[in-house]
């Protein structure tokens, strides 16, 4: 499973590969000590978890982040909020574009290594080289 964290504009700035089983939150647990500077993170409900909102705000980073629907306490959302998670759209897009290489979206590679490098080579070439 491919964890990233993307810029504002859609470009990715950390990258974790896992397992598959992993969830999205503990992945986050894995890179936050990397995340940079930011006022906001965006993320699906994935990301929801008791411990991961505070440890957004010891980094004063807002969490957008909506509530799962099995959360006992469901988290109001704040109108700056609403207007933000609507910007998630350009993290999807990012996963789309890395897919359209065949060799990432079948995923042939027999080592995680292999499988991460031509993650790297694909963002490179798609990110930065055709802006």
């Amino acid at each position: 499973k491919l964890h990233a964290v993307c810029d504002g504009y859609g470009r990715p700035l950390i990258m974790l590969l896992s397992e598959g089983q992993m969830s999205d939150f503990r992945g986050a647990a894995l890179m936050i000590g990397a995340f940079p500077k930011a006022e906001a993170l965006l993320g699906d409900k994935g990301y929801d978890a008791d411990w991961f909102r505070p440890a957004l705000a010891n980094r004063n980073i807002d969490a957008c982040i909506p509530s799962k629907a099995n959360r006992k306490v469901h988290i109001k959302s704040i109108s700056r909020m609403t207007k933000l998670y609507r910007q998630r759209h350009k993290v999807e897009n990012m996963f789309g574009k890395l897919k359209d290489w065949h060799r990432i979206h079948t995923g042939y590679d027999r080592s995680a290594h292999a499988f991460m490098s031509a993650i790297c080579i694909a963002a490179t070439v798609i990110f930065w080289i055709n802006q």
